[in-house]
């Protein structure tokens, strides 16, 4: 998976919500508008239940603010065939309670299948070591459009 070959449809220049619970609400509501238009079928209203009951899990265990204005929630689904990611990104920040006590900026949200488990640490940590780089975060912030910021992801295309 690589943040550049995301469709605009998976990227949110300013989110809307301001808590976190709210943020992973809006992004999973968005990933499934999304993934229902590329299927052309609409998905049961309880898969999406599911996968926010297990973000909201995982937060609730720990935080995914991981440092530096990001924050990586991620789940595993069995109702997903191929890794599922949307970009969110909140200029305002939001509560994350991440390890740095900073607000969130930048929230990389994906899910990966039960039967891929072994991809999440892989992701993880490609994605982490993209946002460490300060340039990349500057450029996230002043990026007016989708494309802009998909155009930051393809400037500093990496792996995960």
């Amino acid at each position: 998976m690589n943040l550049a070959s995301l469709n605009p449809e998976q990227i949110v220049p300013e989110l809307q919500s301001t808590d976190h619970l709210e943020v992973i609400s809006e992004l999973v509501d968005l990933l499934f508008d999304y993934l229902e238009h590329v299927q052309h079928t609409p998905l049961p209203e309880t898969i999406k239940e599911d996968t926010f009951a297990a973000l909201r899990q995982r937060e609730e265990k720990i935080s995914t603010g991981i440092g530096s204005g990001v924050a990586i929630p991620h789940a595993f689904s069995e109702d997903i065939e191929e890794m599922a990611v949307i970009f969110g990104r909140s200029k305002k920040g939001v509560n994350f309670e991440a390890v740095d006590n900073n607000p969130v900026h930048f929230i990389v949200l994906f899910l990966v299948p039960k039967k891929d488990y072994h991809h999440h640490l892989q992701t993880l940590a490609a994605i982490a070591k993209l946002f460490t780089r300060s340039a990349i975060r500057k450029e996230l912030t002043e990026a007016k459009t989708r494309d802009d910021i998909l155009a930051v992801f393809e400037k500093h295309a990496v792996n995960t």
